[in-house]
C-alpha cells in the first residue's frame, strides 16, 4: 500500500495501562491525584519567580519556563486518560491522537532543551561568576528559550506531517495510554523507513545534543568545585547545582530507562509503565526538588502567601 491516508482511519483505541475492571478506579483515583499535584506544585513555582523580585534571575526565569513546560506536559496525556477511564472508554480520534502526539512531541523535548540551558546557566555561574550577569543577560536567557521551542515545534510539527502520510489498516490499538510516536507508526500498513529514520536521527540530535551539553557542563563545574579550596565553598558552589542536577538525573534515567527496558523486553506494555515516570512522576517531582532545599523559593512561597519570615 502507497503513502496516504487511504483507508480514512476516524480513531484509534488505547488499551491503558490495564485491562482489569477492579484497578480503574484505583488507577483514577492515583493518576488525578498526581495530575492535580504537578499542576498545583509547578504553578506554586512560576507565581513565586513572578511575584519576587529577587528571583527575577536567569536560573528562576529558565525553571519558571520548565515548570510551565511540565504543566503543559501532563495537561497533554493525563486528562485524556482520566477521561477514557472515567467512560470506560479507549477511544481517541485520529485527529486527536495526531494533535496529541504533537503537543508531546514538543512540550518532551522542550524539557529535553531547557534542562540543557539550565546547565549551560550552572556552568557559567560556577565557572564564570565574575562574568555571569554580562553573559547570562536577558537578551540570551530570551533567545535561548525562543531558540528551543522554535527548534522543538519545527520538530514535532515534522513528525506529525510524515505521520499524516502514513496509512492504517483495521487493527488500530495502541498498547500505551496515550498516543506515543513509535507505537502509532507500528500500526501503519504503508512504508515507514523515512519516519523511523527521521525518528532515529531526530532522537540522536535532539535527544544526544542537550545530553551532551549536560555531561560537558557538569565536567567543567566539577573540574572547577574541586579547586576551590576550603569545604565551605565547595559545599556553597555545589549546593547552587544540585536541584538541578538532581532533575537532570531523574529525567534522563527515566527517559533511558524507558528505552532500555522496552528494548530488553521487547513488551509495549512494559513500556508504557515506564513511561509513566518521565510523563507523569518527574514532572510531579520537580517542584518538590526544587523547593525542599532552595531558601529562596520558600520565601517566595511565604511572601506570596502573605506569611511573615
Amino acid at each position: 500500500m502507497g503513502p496516504g491516508n487511504d483507508t480514512q482511519i476516524s480513531e484509534f483505541l488505547l488499551l491503558g495501562l490495564s485491562d482489569v475492571p477492579e484497578l480503574q478506579p484505583l488507577l483514577f483515583g492515583l493518576f488525578l491525584s498526581m495530575y492535580l499535584i504537578t499542576v498545583c506544585g509547578n504553578l506554586l513555582i512560576i507565581l513565586a519567580t513572578i511575584s519576587d523580585s529577587h528571583l527575577h534571575t536567569p536560573m528562576y526565569f529558565f525553571l519558571s519556563n520548565l515548570s510551565f513546560v511540565d504543566i503543559c506536559l501532563t495537561s497533554t496525556i493525563v486528562p485524556k486518560m482520566l477521561v477514557n477511564i472515567q467512560t470506560h472508554s479507549k477511544v481517541i480520534t485520529y485527529a486527536g491522537c495526531i494533535t496529541q502526539m504533537f503537543f508531546f512531541l514538543v512540550f518532551v523535548a522542550l524539557d529535553d532543551f531547557l534542562l540543557g540551558v539550565m546547565a549551560y546557566d550552572r556552568y557559567v555561574a560556577i565557572c564564570h561568576p565574575l562574568h555571569y550577569t554580562v553573559i547570562m543577560n536577558s537578551w540570551l536567557c530570551g533567545k535561548l528559550v525562543l531558540a528551543s521551542w522554535t527548534i522543538t515545534v519545527l520538530y514535532s510539527l515534522s513528525q506529525s506531517l510524515m505521520a499524516l502520510r502514513l496509512s492504517f489498516c483495521t487493527h488500530v490499538e495502541i498498547p500505551h495510554f496515550f498516543c506515543e510516536l513509535k507505537q502509532v507508526i507500528r500500526l501503519a500498513c504503508s512504508d515507514t523507513f523515512l519516519n523511523d529514520m527521521v525518528t532515529y536521527f531526530a532522537s540522536v540530535l535532539l535527544g544526544g545534543g542537550p545530553l551532551a551539553g549536560v555531561l560537558y557542563s557538569y565536567s567543567k563545574i566539577v573540574s572547577s568545585i574541586r579547586a576551590i579550596s576550603s569545604a565551605q565553598g565547595k559545599r556553597k558552589a555545589f549546593s547552587t547545582c544540585a536541584s538541578h542536577l538532581s532533575v537532570v538525573s531523574l529525567f534522563y534515567c527515566t527517559v533511558l530507562g524507558v528505552y532500555f527496558s522496552a528494548g530488553a523486553t521487547h513488551s509495549s506494555h512494559s513500556s508504557a509503565v515506564a513511561s509513566v515516570m518521565y510523563t507523569v512522576v518527574t514532572p510531579m517531582l520537580n517542584p518538590f526538588i526544587y523547593s525542599l532545599r532552595n531558601k529562596d523559593i520558600k520565601r517566595a512561597l511565604k511572601i506570596f502567601f502573605g506569611r511573615k519570615l
